[in-house]
């Protein structure tokens, strides 16, 4: 039974009123947008009236300063690299009712199923193969997907090593919990927790989910991320879905959200989402809130310089050609071989997409290995690294690195590393060939000779001596 004990700090602090006065009465003013960027690019988090700042700016000069910008900064904070997972659903029955969602309870048509541990398995076995070490398990709500229940498959998946595969990180995305259940997520070994709020906006929430279902209490939505903090669980990941309402408001709304969680706990979301409203199953999409490329790309680099230490997320919801351009002055992981069906990895035949057992309908739908080709070509180190978190780099210790700038010392030499495994192991021949080029031409830029002559060692370990899962 859920125990619906808020957290010791809960307040709605979502305030529309001030948020829409805010997005209304705020101007676009060159000599401020500049000031707030060069705040940004020395790695301050900013504040919600300067982040609207941003987002009145549209004449295409100071758009345009605003990119270079983001691109400035991702180079700062993250270098050259991308961390790439891939989402695996568990199970779709569910008891809510969301207007946009194809796994809503009252769509019948929609294929239900929940993996059973062997099925499970499999799938992980069919990630493992093609090269995936980091995992974001995705659950419905529903009383069958109890924590122990998820725990007990994050455990199971953590024991699948196939080849020289494994996985050595799960991540969730489920419905928010009680105490007791974080607890329990947090010692099954996981590493995120995430939790959309999927639109800030309270009479838009309430539209999109009726009040008689779980989701539709809005502030125990809110407040999961605060239950889990006390509960143990110090790495989070937040978002939004844009389409349901203005995406000015949403992207206030994610930036009141870190703000608090850091104000509050002394630790912002370790990642930030902003998927778009796909067509799906079932679904007749609103077009009124829909948000077009150009106010797509607008809102990544905005958030870039809004929280710099946080990784921003931009999954298989958008085209390749979106994703590519993100990339360059924001995001900072994807996921890829996506596949949304229960059961979809092993099917080795499938072609195309059956949106009947699916989620939502993806753009991207390339292989992981087509991913990999296109990210080394474009310079990019493709990461599967997972150290922080098994080294303990979470929550204050990871804000410690993170928000000076500091934990590219870690993520660019254990980007290496896992390219150098996935190389070794995994690689078409051709991505193979460019992606020791890549690793290459990476060491011989490198002007720390120490850290340099660390990685040569661990790469050699890699190729020579057969070593795996050497991180710094």
């Amino acid at each position: 039974m859920l125990n619906k004990t808020m957290s010791r700090n809960c307040v709605d602090f979502i305030d529309d009123a001030k948020i829409t006065s805010i997005i209304e009465n705020t101007r676009e003013d060159a000599g401020r947008v500049r000031a707030i960027i060069a705040k940004s690019m020395e790695k301050k988090p900013l504040e919600v009236e300067e982040t609207a700042a941003l987002i009145a700016a549209e004449s295409p000069e100071l758009v345009e300063e605003i990119f270079n910008a983001a691109r400035q900064l991702k180079k700062d904070v993250y270098g050259n690299r991308i961390v790439l997972f891939a989402p695996l659903y568990i199970g779709n029955f569910c008891v809510n009712d969301c207007k946009y969602c194809a796994f809503r309870r009252s769509l019948r048509s929609t294929v239900r199923k929940t993996l059973s541990p062997a099925e499970t398995i499999q799938q992980v076995e069919a990630l493992e193969d093609v090269g995936h070490k980091r995992l974001i398990l995705v659950f419905g709500e529903h009383p069958d997907y109890t924590p122990e229940f998820m725990a007990d498959t994050v455990r199971t998946v953590y024991t699948v090593k196939k080849g020289k595969g494994e996985i050595r990180r799960v991540n969730i995305n489920a419905a928010p919990l009680d105490h007791a259940g974080f607890k329990t997520m947090k010692d099954s070994g996981i590493g995120t927790y995430q939790i959309f709020q999927e639109t800030y906006n309270h009479a838009m929430y309430q539209e999109c989910h009726p009040s008689q279902t779980h989701k539709g209490d809005y502030l125990w939505r809110l407040d999961g991320l605060s239950r889990a903090f006390e509960s143990g669980c110090d790495d989070m990941g937040i978002g939004a879905l844009f389409g349901l309402y203005d995406w000015r408001f949403e992207v206030l709304g994610l930036i009141t959200h870190s703000l608090h969680l850091q104000n509050i706990y002394n630790v912002g979301p370790h990642t930030i989402s902003f998927p778009r409203l796909r067509p799906a199953h079932g679904i007749s999409l609103d077009q009124k809130n829909l948000v077009n490329d150009h106010d797509f790309k607008r809102l990544v680099a905005i958030l870039r310089l809004a929280v710099p230490y946080t990784g921003l997320i931009c999954t298989a919801r958008e085209t390749a050609e979106i994703r590519r351009e993100v990339m360059q002055f924001g995001v900072s992981q994807i996921d890829a071989g996506t596949r949304l069906e229960l059961g979809g990895y092993s099917e080795k035949d499938r072609k195309g997409q059956e949106l009947k057992r699916e989620q939502f309908q993806i753009g991207d739908v390339r292989s992981l290995d087509e991913v990999m080709g296109e990210l080394i070509h474009e310079g990019y180190i493709p990461s599967f690294c997972t150290s922080c978190y098994r080294l303990g780099r979470t929550g204050e210790h990871f804000m410690e690195y993170a928000i000076p700038g500091f934990i590219q010392r870690f993520c660019t030499p254990n980007a290496m590393t896992t390219l150098c495994e996935y190389l070794e192991d995994y690689a078409s021949d051709e991505v193979r060939k460019s992606g020791f080029e890549l690793i290459s031409k990476e060491l011989e830029k490198m002007t720390d000779e120490k850290q340099k002559k660390m990685i040569t060692e661990r790469i050699a370990e890699i190729r020579i001596a057969g070593k795996r899962d050497l991180y710094f």
